[in-house]
């Protein structure tokens, strides 16, 4: 037995003794563009995901013209285009008045070519990115809780007490980051709102058109669009009262409070059809939160240190009134990947490995660093203009602002992350 144990131990203390060339926190979107991204480039990673499958919690998103452009680079695009449909449009709607404030062709040509915008099942993105890794890439029920430093190898001390090396560690593991904490990056601030999300299923299909509903205006907002012939996404976002406390206690609940709020104005009855057929999200209620863009500036904010990086809601958290949190993650995916990729295969530039890695990170932080700022700046003050339900605040909104803010849904996505490729390399603006 005495023999059979000390073996066991060897053994252990053999395997913690490897290191990992490169470990990913994190089998999100994020975490699993960003080891796809690496593949394509000939590079191996390992990624470590605290649940013990894949985490569908969401349903969908929108992803728009640069969210394509990225999932172009990583080579699974057409496979996401054949399952969820182009929308057109963008309709916004007052919920004072009932009134279209705003419409918006999204086939239009942009600066870097034309648009487009699907509302793409999380799952189905999540599976395709999966299935383009190699088997064993992603090792579930694997937390990570700290990290410390030997020598340049950072020790990675999971949930389970055991521990893994790694060379390279990037951290996609979500808005509460261990890797960002790591960082020294500022902790993500409160915006005061709460969203939900839900689910409509039409197994006969629906008569919605292709366009993405928004709905601002008189403490809230609300969306709806068509994810294909049969499935609608929706979501609400509010600020909180005391007299809302009990509102995320269950699915039923919920949503009669949605459609409480929806009843009280002007919205089309196909909306509030959408809440009542619906399959609720798991987490019911969610505060919104986001990194202030004043702490990602170059004097405030450290992206990466060393051979530690972040990426995707590790880096710039962000309310959802652009809705490009998902597709700023895609954004990242690649240029990390290209960044890290040329660096460790030799291109960029002289000197060992180690220093090389260094200066990839370093430029892959650079490139993301404005991008981040603009996006959780611009989307607060957006999601902050469009709830409001003050009576000055929603004169101007509806009356002169509807058409910048509906304008920065289609400035946002106008922006191109490049290939994998280093000969290509278009960072937007």
């Amino acid at each position: 037995m005495k023999k059979s144990h000390s073996h066991l131990q060897t053994a252990s203390m053999q395997q913690e003794q490897a290191a990992e060339e490169i470990v990913i926190a994190g089998a999100g979107l994020a975490g699993l563009a960003v080891a796809l991204g690496l593949h394509r480039k000939g590079l191996r990673s390992v990624v470590l995901e605290s649940s013990p499958s894949l985490r569908t919690s969401g349903f969908a998103f929108m992803a728009w013209t640069n969210a394509f452009r990225a999932l172009d680079a990583l080579g699974v695009g057409d496979k996401l285009r054949s399952k969820h449909q182009q929308i057109e449009g963008l309709n916004v709607l007052s919920s004072a008045t009932g009134e279209i404030v705003q419409e918006l062709d999204l086939r239009v040509q942009g600066k870097r070519g034309p648009h487009e915008a699907r509302c793409v099942s999380r799952n189905e993105l999540l599976q395709a990115l999966e299935e383009e890794l190699p088997s064993g890439t992603i090792r579930y029920s694997s937390k990570l809780v700290s990290i410390e430093e030997d020598g340049n190898t950072k020790i990675l001390h999971l949930a389970d007490g055991s521990t893994l090396r790694a060379k390279v560690l990037i951290g996609c593991d979500g808005i509460n980051s261990v890797v960002a904490r790591w960082l020294g990056l500022a902790k993500p601030l409160d915006s005061g709102r709460v969203a939900t999300r839900g689910h409509a299923k039409y197994p006969d299909g629906h008569d919605i058109g292709p366009k993405f509903l928004q709905i601002v205006g008189q403490g809230f907002r609300a969306g709806m669009v068509p994810c294909n012939d049969t499935d609608v996404y929706w979501f609400f976002t509010w600020s909180p009262s005391p007299n809302d406390k009990d509102a995320d206690q269950s699915a039923a609940a919920m949503k009669q409070f949605v459609l409480t709020k929806l009843r009280s104005t002007k919205v089309p009855n196909r909306v509030l059809e959408a809440v009542e057929r619906s399959e609720m999200n798991d987490v019911l209620a969610a505060p919104l939160r986001f990194r202030s863009p004043l702490s990602l500036l170059p004097f405030a904010g450290v992206i990466s240190k060393g051979n530690v990086c972040v990426a995707g809601d590790a880096l710039h958290p962000t309310t959802p009134d652009l809705a490009q949190g998902a597709c700023a993650a895609l954004e990242d995916a690649v240029v990390l990947a290209r960044c890290l990729g040329d660096a460790i295969l030799g291109n960029g530039g002289d000197g060992e490995e180690e220093r090389r890695v260094e200066a990839g990170l370093r430029l892959y932080a650079e490139a993301r660093r404005w991008r981040g700022v603009q996006l959780t700046g611009v989307s607060y003050v957006v999601g902050f203009v469009q709830q409001s339900d003050h009576a000055v605040v929603g004169f101007v909104r509806d009356k002169v602002m509807s058409r910048v803010l509906a304008r920065m849904v289609l400035m946002m996505p106008d922006y191109d992350c490049g290939t994998l490729s280093s000969s290509v390399h278009r960072t937007g603006e």
